[in-house]
């Protein structure tokens, strides 16, 4: 797989924390910190966890508040992440 999407994103922490039904990641919800849309730094770090086992990633402890900050921040630097692996 060489690209990471706000579907999967959402998939993967709906599995693994859980998500609203009425939270979508999508549209202006894109660009919204995960702390506003209702997940804590533990919730980040368990998607962090299953982003690494599922995609052979690498993704340092600091990315995931640096880096991983909303929806579209996640998908971004997951995506940078693979387009490497992919090569």
């Amino acid at each position: 797989m060489s690209t990471f999407d706000a579907i999967e994103l959402r998939e993967i922490m709906a599995a693994s924390v859980g998500v609203e039904d009425d939270v979508h990641f999508d549209g202006a919800n894109l660009d919204v910190p995960f702390s506003d849309l209702g997940f804590d730094s533990l919730a980040l770090l368990e998607l962090a966890g299953q982003l690494q086992r599922r995609y052979g990633v690498q993704i340092p402890d600091e990315a995931i508040t640096e880096e991983m900050s909303s929806p579209r921040a996640a998908v971004d630097y997951v995506n940078s992440l693979l387009v490497p692996a992919a090569a």
